[in-house]
């Protein structure tokens, strides 16, 4: 049997099968721990945005999730007037269906590490997920302007 499985792996399209349902299983591992997949049960994006939108990524930000899970240079987000919505780039998006989430379902606070400022987005009503971004993107995107006085 290990034999049969080593010649099997020594193919080339042994290999991909195995490298595509390695990478398939990791990214939908990423998204249970992270939040994403608990989130995609009730935001699943159903329509597009409205209005004014504003978008950043997905390149140079960090973005940090549920049990700092990093999203960094993957995730891309819009915030529109009716919600903000979340995507990841086409190859890490098994377990990662598109968000829309309502602003009425986000909670918005400041923090810092040492020198480095970020914003607090809890994401959901009962599914409360963390998500960190830079102060720099969420400016771009507007958030800090939704901030209650």
């Amino acid at each position: 049997m290990q034999e049969n499985l080593n010649q099997f792996l020594d193919t080339p399209y042994g290999f991909a099968i195995f490298f595509v349902t390695l990478w398939c299983c990791v990214c939908f591992i990423i998204s249970i721990i992270g939040g994403w997949f608990t989130l995609s049960r009730s935001f699943k994006k159903q329509s597009e945005s409205y209005g004014e939108t504003r978008s950043a990524g997905p390149f140079f930000y960090g973005v940090k999730m549920r049990f700092k899970v990093s999203y960094g240079n993957v995730i891309r987000m819009t915030a529109a007037e009716d919600a903000l919505y979340i995507s990841v780039l086409f190859l890490f998006r098994i377990g990662h269906p598109p968000l829309c989430i309502p602003w009425n379902k986000i909670k918005i606070a400041r923090t810092r590490f040492l020198w480095m400022r970020f914003v607090v987005l809890t994401l959901g009503g009962q599914e409360r997920i963390p998500m960190r971004i830079s102060e720099r993107m969420a400016r771009k995107l507007g958030i800090l302007e939704r901030l209650p006085s």
